[in-house]
């Protein structure tokens, strides 16, 4: 079926699949409210890059466009998330953030047309990502989380598209494949290194409580 090739695309793209020992700690019911929580935070910035990109590159139709779909549909996921969060009794408190998107985003260059080409990379390998770990933990969460999380396959799929195609418009094929390269080199070792914390996005915890 059509989303079982977007899910191949996106394991093709990134640089490894989710480690093992995060999967284990995630789908562990004394994690659920920090899966949760930080699911949330997630969702909200990314609507929040979304916006950023549609502020700071005002003279590039397309990627108003597809920013501000990519923002309304985060914004959405945001208010799900939240819903089941008061379903399950869970409060939305302060958490910090895990070293995963600064690590990528510390690769970005500072000037343009570069700048905006790694921004628009690293928000595909974060939208892949997202996808990947959704893809691995439905099957493994009670109904509820799992199908919700399953449902959300096909919109992260689609962001992972739309951030690579952006990118593709801004530079030459061979920039893009080296870019591309630079970027999972970071997130490999994002993903595989260990964490002192439990993200979404963080590897697999060093002390798992």
């Amino acid at each position: 079926m059509r989303l079982q090739g977007e899910l191949d695309a996106v394991r093709g793209f990134l640089p490894c699949e989710t480690p093992a020992a995060w999967l284990e700690t995630a789908v562990r019911h004394d994690y659920e409210a920090v899966l949760l929580i930080d699911h949330a935070n997630c969702e909200k910035k990314a609507a929040a890059t979304a916006l950023s990109l549609m502020h700071r590159y005002t003279d590039d139709p397309v990627l108003l466009n597809k920013m501000s779909r990519l923002a309304r549909e985060e914004l959405r996921h945001f208010e799900q998330v939240l819903k089941i969060m008061v379903e399950r009794g869970i409060e939305y408190r302060p958490l910090s953030a895990s070293r995963y998107a600064q690590g990528l985003h510390k690769g970005v260059r500072s000037n343009e047309p570069g700048r905006l080409v790694d921004t628009l990379i690293v928000g595909a390998l974060i939208e892949a990502r997202s996808c990947e770990r959704f893809a691995r933990l439905y099957p493994n969460l009670d109904p509820q989380l799992g199908d919700f999380y399953e449902s959300l396959l096909k919109s992260e799929a689609r962001h992972f598209m739309d951030y690579l195609a952006l990118a593709e418009r801004h530079c030459s094929v061979s920039e893009l494949d080296e870019r591309t390269a630079y970027f999972r080199s970071l997130e490999i070792d994002l993903i595989k290194g260990p964490d002192n914390c439990f993200r979404f996005h963080s590897g697999p915890p060093a002390m798992a409580a």
